[in-house]
């Protein structure tokens, strides 16, 4: 029953904000780490990586910029000075410096992707009735922030920012010359009631919501997307939606040029306002088994090429369902609004059962096509962003695969923890494979804060090289082996927790870098170090999922010649997913998930001996 009483519409709205804002305030702001702690901290985690001599001329370097009334120490108080006065001191410039400033296309190198178990079909009626379910699981969960119902998250007995939820639903980068940013449609008084369709690379409005507020039952949605399909017979020509896969420059150029049209502008509008878009793919070319998992993930991530389903992505879109006809599914989101864990979150929500609702008689409003006019311009624009898109795509090395010996349950009956445990096994994994150590990131979230995003959590440790170079070595013997790696995972675990604290060391050193060129300062000489450009060249990418489900995230390496491991531990076994790229003569995602079984094996042996 909704009530439509203005007057308890108004009150249950304060109630709700009232709610939320007691939500946000219950959260301590970030802290700024103390500077001697970091640049300790930033010494360290160098040790492994360089030479003596190079170490010891930074660490000359450094001296000179956290001496007591130097550069750093002034810069820490600027820095303290803009955490009182702002709500986070930090997310508002990684968010521009680590996204928006970004002009590399946002299909592989930014927006994660998250391939979920196929379902069992593999037939279009049985897509639209799975798609009908998923619309109306996500309204459910939109409609549970909207009235405050999303119970507060906690992390270590502590309660975490929540504040992300509502900016997921209609909201959508924009391309800009020199950056991009955030628009936010879900604020306004009348927020839209409207998602996007796309099925053969043709857009559709398709109002959700009844003229009394409800949203549309499963039956209502589930007849508009045979309407569509009845709508979408023929792949149209122009893909408009590979334009967003482009470089950030030559899409912001070509989105100048779109909207100069108003028909153009009405229909760019429509999906950017869009509460989420639902992409309707085409089957996925089925090939062995032990491949499909690679090929599903890659089909979420980019859409599998401009012969295949990649026009019927908008990768701008904060939010985006995939959902094919052979049973394939998942979601991809862009990361200057979204992340990791409140993606998590609401993925949990879609696999509960929605509510039932009863469907109301009246008739439905036939979903409204969206219409471009592409003049020689435009078609040039598409036909150049399919060209590198698809070059983009040949040039990815995706190798998925579900490890099934053990899961977390292992590390965690020998007290270890299993993200750590995983870490330095891919640690492990690199030096086997290249023979050297590298920078890696993993990332650590700062939501216990308020307005906090993301933290790296970086190795190897001093501890980890010590294990690394002991485990091949057959004159060491196993216990002494078992004491290192238990020394290694330890040592991690600490890191992770300084993380967590608000203490990790990479937001705050960009902090003072960006701080420095706020001020119209030259940059201090720390950063323009080569062991600074070499500490930040993540030649290892990770992530872990933090999901209840048998998912597997992906998203690209961080820098041309390195890798992405992304990984979701469940109790009895862990999915991992590899990326490289092609273009790289050294990196090879196949040789590396190979070695990470061998390894992992290697590993349950030693603490587990067989013999």
């Amino acid at each position: 029953m909704h009530n439509t009483d203005p007057v308890f519409k108004f009150c249950r709205n304060i109630l709700v904000s009232l709610k939320q804002e007691q939500c946000f305030s219950s959260v301590p702001p970030q802290p700024v780490p103390p500077l001697a702690q970091t640049l300790q901290g930033y010494l360290r985690a160098l040790e492994p990586l360089l030479p003596p001599e190079e170490l010891n001329h930074t660490r000359r370097m450094v001296q000179e910029f956290g001496r007591q009334g130097g550069l750093g120490a002034q810069l820490q108080e600027d820095l303290e000075r803009r955490a009182r006065h702002t709500k986070n001191w930090i997310s508002d410039w990684w968010v521009q410096w680590a996204y928006l400033e970004s002009r590399q296309p946002l299909p592989v190198h930014s927006n994660p992707a998250i391939s979920l178990p196929r379902r069992d079909y593999n037939d279009w009626r049985s897509q639209l009735v799975f798609a009908s379910k998923l619309i109306a699981a996500v309204l459910d969960f939109k409609a549970k922030i909207k009235t405050g119902q999303l119970p507060v998250e906690y992390m270590r007995g502590k309660p975490l920012c929540m504040e992300l939820y509502p900016l997921l639903f209609s909201s959508c980068r924009i391309p800009g010359p020199k950056h991009d940013y955030i628009a936010h449609y879900g604020r306004a008084r009348r927020s839209p009631t409207h998602i996007t369709v796309v099925r053969n690379y043709q857009f559709f409005q398709l109002e959700v919501y009844n003229s009394d507020g409800s949203r549309m039952t499963e039956s209502q949605i589930h007849s508009q997307l045979l309407r569509i399909r009845s709508q979408s017979w023929k792949t149209d020509k122009e893909p408009m939606g590979i334009l967003t896969s482009e470089h950030r420059h030559t899409w912001g150029q070509a989105y100048n040029r779109l909207l100069r049209d108003k028909l153009n502008k009405e229909s760019v509008r429509m999906i950017e306002t869009g509460l989420f878009s639902l992409c309707l793919d085409s089957p996925v070319m089925r090939i062995s088994d032990e491949k499909y998992a690679s090929r599903k993930a890659a089909q979420v991530l980019h859409g599998g090429g401009t012969f295949s389903n990649s026009g019927n992505r908008w990768f701008d879109k904060t939010l985006q369902f995939v959902v094919g006809e052979d049973g394939s599914w998942g979601l991809l989101y862009e990361q200057a609004t979204a992340e990791g864990p409140p993606i998590a979150t609401l993925l949990d929500h879609i696999l509960e059962k929605p509510d039932p609702k009863r469907a109301p008689l009246v008739p439905l409003p036939m979903p409204k096509k969206l219409y471009f006019n592409i003049d020689r311009e435009i078609k040039r624009d598409i036909e150049q962003a399919k060209q590198n898109l698809d070059i983009l795509i040949n040039d990815l090395d995706v190798n998925v695969f579900n490890f099934k010996k053990f899961g977390k349950e292992l590390p965690k009956r020998h007290n270890m923890s299993p993200n750590s445990f995983i870490q330095v096994a891919l640690q492990l994994v690199y030096y086997r494979v290249h023979n050297e150590v590298v920078p890696a990131c993993d990332i650590a979230s700062q939501r216990m804060f308020r307005g906090g995003r993301t933290e790296y959590i970086r190795s190897p440790t001093n501890q980890t090289l010590k294990f690394i170079l002991a485990f091949d070595d057959p004159s060491v013997s196993r216990e002494a082996k078992l004491q290192l790696f238990r020394e290694a995972v330890d040592a991690y675990t600490e890191l992770t927790t300084q993380a967590l604290n608000g203490q990790g060391i990479d937001r705050h050193l960009l902090g003072l870098k960006l701080q420095a060129i706020e001020q119209g300062l030259s940059i201090p000489k720390i950063f323009m170090d080569t062991a600074y450009g070499l500490a930040t060249h993540w030649k290892l990418r990770t992530g872990q999922v933090p999901a209840n489900t048998d998912s597997v995230m992906c998203f690209g390496p961080l820098v041309p010649d390195g890798y992405a491991a992304c990984y979701n531990p469940q109790a009895d076994h862990v999915h991992f997913s590899i990326i490289a790229f092609n273009c790289c003569e050294d990196t090879n995602a196949e040789r590396f998930a190979h070695t990470l079984k061998d390894t992992l094996c290697q590993l349950q042996e030693l603490l587990q001996p067989t013999v």
